[in-house]
C-alpha cells in the first residue's frame, strides 16, 4: 500500500473539489433569483360526485358477492 501516492491523489481530489465549490459558490451570488411556481397538478384523490361514488359502491358490492358465490362463502346480513 503506498500512502504517499493516496495523500497525493487525495490532496488532488481537495484541491478539484475547492475549485467545483467555489465556482459554484460564484453561480450563486451571480445568480438571478426565480420565484418558485405553484404546483399545477392537484394531489390525491379526484374528486367524485355523489352519483358516481354510489354506482361505484353498487358494482363493488355486486362485484364482492359474486367472488364469495364463487368461493362458497355465505354472506351475512
Amino acid at each position: 500500500m503506498d500512502l504517499a501516492k493516496i495523500i497525493k491523489d487525495l490532496s488532488d481530489e481537495k484541491s478539484r473539489m475547492e475549485a467545483a465549490i467555489a465556482m459554484l459558490e460564484d453561480l450563486q451570488r451571480t445568480s438571478v433569483t426565480v420565484p418558485d411556481l405553484p404546483n399545477s397538478r392537484r394531489r390525491g384523490r379526484k374528486a367524485m360526485p355523489l352519483e358516481e361514488r354510489q354506482e361505484v359502491s353498487e358494482r363493488m358490492k355486486r362485484y364482492w358477492a359474486k367472488r364469495r358465490e364463487q368461493r362458497g362463502v355465505a354472506t351475512v346480513a
